[in-house]
This record gives structure tokens, C-alpha cells and sequence, in this order.
């Protein structure tokens, strides 16, 4: 694939998303960069949160995916849907009762001014490792088809990728997000089902004997009960997208951010239900994609599987049997994927980093503006100095890499949240951050443990069993005086 074509629709795209930014930033102000003035109407977020879940990692690493663990991956969906109502149900009726700007807030009045600080740092880094790994996949495709064949190194791919997100980030924030994030969505639902439809085609199958086909695939298997001690386990899977939803999604300043903008807490309630249908939808059709690709290697002499299972769908949609019209739609749903997402974290970032742990109250003010802006390009450097770390230290598929970095940096704000939510009694505050330092260590040793000992392969379980022990060490950390402003119903 031509590499001028590629930066075509590269511009393209990103000629949109300015358009977009710079109709999102009339009247904008600092309310609107953090909340978008809780003026969005929930059809608008909710088709947005399908791309908002969706990042470059989805698009590129859950076709390949397939190749070796079939559909296990929707049994954690199906996990994702029921943590989705939960998140529903009990937490956004809080969030908007206290009116928050970084949810992060309801820890400091429920223990104090070391927990808030904590979950705000667990978040940052959890945001921040994670946004990088998704970003990374992008990259390192970029480098394959655009960068590398016109000689241009690996960091500068970074760095000019990471400068355009900062560009239409800058002064909108989370209101060019959330329009973006539709964008993104329309994007990446037309390029699977276009890639779908000209890859069946050119394979010389119709939707009918397609179906068949994929149907009696060995990599449609979606529900796996055979072996306990594996990682596609299914209610190991399906268990673990319960808790991975609610703190990937309702603990996620990223995700809340958008979630918040709606104008009153049914209407973000109806989001979220109808959004985390869709994705179910939407990643099914990802899996499809993946067993067709397999079924492509399979029967097409020359061609193999790649080493890493993330190469699969680009190698496929850039090969020369194939129509131009594949490898552009690829581009087309990987950059929107990627550009949305990493445009997202670090506006999220930005918010965090400013409200949380700077203090920052009023966005209305000079100086806070101004900060807010400093702490937005030092958030984008930081960014891509992990993506050039992460592609000269990492040899894992990435969406294995972004759940399991979540189970550990997840799991602590899981913990207080959830102790915060049930346990009506004080701890004491100082005592959190090194609870929160230890759990992970914990959960860590746990995993190393169960495998060693009894060959259990933990999977993104993890999160669970790091969550449980920053609640033990809360409980060890109870002071006798009972709090008074726990605030867990449900309305």
C-alpha cells in the first residue's frame, strides 16, 4: 500500500476532527473543557461510547486474537454489559448528586485528603500506561506502512502523532471528545463491516455461505467451560468483565468524563445501558472479522501467520490481492480509533492532574487556564515517551498488555471505592497510600503463587484479587469514629 495514500487519508481524517474541534471550542470555556458544560444530549454520548471503548488495540489486536483463543473474548463483553448496569445503578446517581468534576472527589470526602490524592495517582498512571499501549499500536502500524518505507525513524512517527492529538485537544477538551468520539464510531462500525464485505468477496463467498463458514470455524467458538485453571475460562472471563467494566468505565475519569456531560443522571443512565449493547454488537463483528482473516491465510497460498497476532488484520487488508479500498478502510478505522482515544486520555489526564492533585477548583480563572494548558503538553510528552519505551521493551499483544496492566493499577481504586461504598466506618487516611502501594505486590505474588503451586493461569481475575487485599488493608487501617457522609444510594 502506498505510503503518499496512506498520509492522505491520514489528513484527511484529521481535517475532520479539526473542523470538529474548532466547532466544539466556540464560546468554549474552562467548564466546558472538563464538562462540556453537562449540555450533551445521551444519544450523542451513547453512540460516541462505542468508539470510546473502542481504541486502537480493539480494531488492530481482537481480530488477532481470534488465531489463538477464538471468541473467548465476548465472554467478557457479556461481563462488561452486567458491570455497565451496575455502573448505571449505583454509581452515576452519585457522581451527580455531589456534582463532580473529577469523580476522584468522593474519595476525599469519604476518607481524606491521602486517599483522594491516591486514586487520583492510581488513575493517572493506570490512564496513562494504558492510553500509551493503545497508542502504541497505531504507531508501530504507521511506522510499517508510512514511516519506516519513506526512512523516517520510529520517535518521529511519535512525536508527530502525538503533537496532532495535542492539536485538537488543546482548547475544546471533553466537548471535542464527545463529538469526535461520534466520528470515530461511524468510522470504525463502516470500516469493519466494509472489510468484512470486500474480504468475503474477494474470498468468493456470499452472506450465506460466509455464515456457514464462520459458523463451523474452529475460531467461532465463543463459550469456553472445559478447564477452570485456564484463562478462557468462562465465568473466570465473564466475572472478570464485571469488575473490569466498573473500574475501567465507572472509576475511569476518561470514561465519566463524557458520561457526566449529560444533563442529568437518567439521561446518563440511558447512555450507558443502550452504549454497552452496542459494543456487544460491535465487538462481535470484530471477532467475525478476525475468523475471516484466519480463513484468508488459511487458503491463500504464500501467505502465513504472523508472528504477532497483532500484524494479522493489517498484513491481510494490505495485501496485494486484495482491493486498494480494504487497506484504506483499515487506516481509516485505525486512526479514528487511535486519534479519539489517545485525544480523550489526555484530556482526561489534563483534568485529573489539575483538579486532583494541583487542586485546582475554578477553570474560570487565568492562571488555571494556564496551567491546565502546561500540564496538557507535558501530559502528551510523558505519553510518547512511553510509546517509544513500550516498542523497544515489549514483545506481548497489546490487549492482553492493557488488561493486564489495568488489573494492578486498577484494582487499588476498585478497592476504595468499593470499601468506601459498603463500609460505613473511618480509616485512617495516611495509612492508604501505602496500602495501595502493597496490594498490587500482593496480587502479584498471588499470581505467582497459584500458577507455581497448582498451575493456575490467572487471567484478568487479577483485579479482583488485587482489589480484595487494598480492602483488607483498609479494614486493618478502621478508626473507631463512624463517617457520616457515605452516600451509596441508589435513586
Amino acid at each position: 500500500m502506498s505510503p503518499i495514500l496512506v498520509i492522505v487519508v491520514i489528513a484527511v481524517y484529521f481535517c475532520l476532527l479539526l473542523g470538529i474541534s474548532a466547532l466544539a471550542s466556540r464560546r468554549a470555556d474552562g467548564s466546558t473543557f472538563v464538562t462540556a458544560g453537562r449540555r450533551v444530549s445521551w444519544p450523542v454520548v451513547a453512540f460516541g461510547m462505542i468508539g470510546a471503548a473502542i481504541s486502537g488495540v480493539t480494531f488492530v489486536s481482537v481480530p488477532g486474537m481470534v488465531a489463538g483463543g477464538g471468541y473467548a473474548y465476548l465472554q467478557m463483553i457479556f461481563g462488561f454489559v452486567v458491570g455497565y448496569i451496575i455502573i448505571s445503578l449505583v454509581l452515576i446517581p452519585m457522581f451527580y448528586r455531589r456534582r463532580l468534576v473529577s469523580i476522584y472527589g468522593f474519595l476525599e470526602s469519604r476518607y481524606g485528603r491521602s486517599t483522594y490524592k491516591s486514586g487520583a495517582w492510581f488513575f493517572l498512571i493506570s490512564k496513562m500506561l494504558g492510553a500509551a499501549v493503545r497508542f502504541f499500536v497505531v504507531c508501530v502500524v504507521l511506522q510499517e506502512l508510512v514511516f519506516g518505507p519513506l526512512g523516517v525513524p520510529f520517535v518521529f512517527n511519535v512525536v508527530v502523532t502525538i503533537a496532532l492529538i495535542w492539536l485538537y485537544t488543546a482548547r475544546s477538551g471533553v466537548k471535542a471528545v464527545i463529538w469526535t468520539d461520534m466520528l470515530k464510531s461511524f468510522c470504525l462500525i463502516m470500516s469493519v463491516v466494509l472489510c468484512i464485505v470486500f474480504i468475503a468477496k474477494g474470498m468468493g463467498h456470499t452472506a450465506g455461505s460466509l455464515w456457514d463458514a464462520i459458523q463451523s470455524h474452529p475460531t467461532s467458538k465463543v463459550f469456553f467451560f472445559d478447564n477452570p485453571m485456564e484463562g478462557s475460562y468462562f465465568w473466570k472471563q465473564f466475572i472478570a468483565g464485571i469488575f473490569l467494566a466498573i473500574a475501567m468505565t465507572g472509576l475511569d475519569q476518561d470514561m465519566m468524563q463524557r458520561t457526566l456531560a449529560c444533563s442529568d443522571y437518567r439521561q446518563s443512565q440511558k447512555n450507558m445501558i443502550v452504549s454497552s449493547l452496542m459494543q456487544v454488537v460491535v465487538v462481535g463483528l470484530f471477532l467475525i472479522l478476525g475468523t475471516l482473516l484466519v480463513m484468508f491465510v488459511e487458503n491463500t497460498d504464500g501467505v502465513e501467520m504472523p508472528l504477532k497476532s497483532d500484524s494479522l488484520f493489517s498484513m491481510v487488508a494490505t495485501h496485494g490481492s486484495m482491493p486498494v479500498v480494504v487497506g484504506v478502510l483499515f487506516i481509516l478505522g485505525l486512526i479514528a480509533a487511535a486519534y479519539s482515544a489517545a485525544g480523550s486520555a489526555l484530556t482526561s489526564l489534563t483534568t485529573s492532574y489539575t483538579v486532583d492533585i494541583k487542586g485546582v477548583r475554578s477553570f474560570e480563572e487565568s492562571g488555571s487556564v494556564a496551567l491546565r494548558r502546561r500540564v496538557h503538553v507535558a501530559m502528551s510528552v510523558v505519553m510518547g515517551g512511553i510509546i517509544i519505551l513500550f516498542y523497544y521493551f515489549s514483545n506481548s499483544d497489546a490487549i492482553s498488555a492493557v488488561y493486564m496492566l489495568a488489573s494492578y493499577t486498577y484494582g487499588p481504586i476498585l478497592g476504595l471505592f468499593a470499601f468506601g461504598m459498603l463500609c460505613g466506618t473511618a480509616v485512617k487516611d495516611r495509612f492508604v497510600p501505602v496500602v495501595c502501594i502493597v496490594s498490587p505486590i500482593l496480587a502479584w505474588i498471588t499470581q505467582w503463587v497459584l500458577f507455581r503451586t497448582v498451575g493456575y493461569q490467572t487471567g484478568f481475575e487479577l483485579l479482583l484479587f488485587n482489589a480484595a487485599y487494598v480492602m483488607i488493608g483498609l479494614a486493618i487501617c478502621i478508626e473507631k469514629k463512624e463517617v457520616n457522609n457515605v452516600d451509596v444510594a441508589v435513586e
